[in-house]
């Protein structure tokens, strides 16, 4: 099985690919689009991206992309700890508090403001494509008096010296990866029982009827329908217009979930099944490695 992440290697993305599929040949892309394009394309058979994190909410291009661009099904998910590290060129080991620029995703960094306000206020952050990018860079430019921002397995990879462990602001950061398939039927091959199951759907509310969202809402609570998330995004065709990604806590059933979509539909909704998949909790991270 071909599972595609973002790359290169190293990134907290590759490092959920390792743990939740470990015999699969895992292929690195640039890009979270490159990743489900390669879906599309049969480049690959599945990938498995970043879609949220608990400090800094959703990764827009991975949503916005999964919505505009793409018909690629959720087939499941997983949750990793993830662990943020400063490290640099072992040119600069002994003077890294006058490094000049740090380097990593710009979720890593927005992960670790409070350390750079307290630590380095004025220093430029530069944004990369990944964390581990940003690790791989500065180990090509030792001349630049630069530092990075990443996991401890991009350290390893890439040669560099953690000069500060745990610098995120706070201690409980996960991210949430989404796996992706062509086929909504395929079931990932994952050696693991899972913690719990979702499905995802996307809402359209119609565009002339107020107290819409209220009514939405409604058609779950009186089925007892447990929402873990909700969450608007913009259209991209106006001004005031959204749809709404909802997470309902449960497989597809038979009478609830699709009794709820009928009662929507019936307000004028548009409804979109996302995916109905098996949610994996990957919940020890060990000391220095996520």
């Amino acid at each position: 099985m071909r599972v595609g992440f973002l790359g290169p290697r190293a990134t907290f993305t590759d490092m959920a690919v390792r743990e939740i599929f470990p015999s699969a040949e895992s292929i690195p892309f640039q890009t979270i689009p490159e990743c489900m394009d390669a879906v599309e394309e049969g480049k690959t058979d599945l990938c498995l991206v970043p879609l949220e994190n608990a400090l800094e909410g959703s990764v827009n291009i991975t949503l916005d992309y999964l919505i505009h661009e793409v018909e690629l099904p959720i087939i499941g998910e997983t949750t990793m700890p993830i662990r943020q590290h400063f490290m640099v060129h072992k040119a600069n080991q002994h003077r890294w508090k006058e490094i000049e620029l740090i380097y990593s995703h710009s979720h890593a960094i927005a992960q670790c403001h409070r350390f750079l306000h307290q630590q380095f206020k004025g220093v430029r952050c530069e944004t990369t494509t990944s964390t581990a990018a940003a690790a791989q860079y500065v180990k090509e430019h030792p001349e630049i008096r630069a530092a990075a921002i990443g996991n401890a397995l991009s350290a390893k990879e890439y040669g560099l010296i953690i000069v500060k462990e745990d610098i995120h602001d706070f201690g409980h950061n996960h991210t949430r990866f989404v796996i992706l398939s062509k086929n909504s039927d395929d079931k990932p091959d994952i050696k693991r029982v899972p913690d719990s199951f979702k499905t995802t759907i996307m809402v359209t509310l119609p565009s002339d009827q107020a107290g819409t969202l209220h009514q939405v809402l409604s058609a779950f609570a009186w089925r007892k329908l447990n929402l873990s998330k909700i969450e608007s995004r913009p259209m991209k065709t106006g001004l005031g217009n959204y749809f709404f990604i909802i997470d309902i806590e449960m497989k597809m059933d038979d009478v609830l979930i699709p009794g709820a979509i009928a009662e929507l539909e019936a307000l004028g909704c548009k409804v979109k099944v996302l995916g109905s998949y098996p949610s994996f909790q990957l919940k020890k991270a060990a000391k220095g490695s996520l």
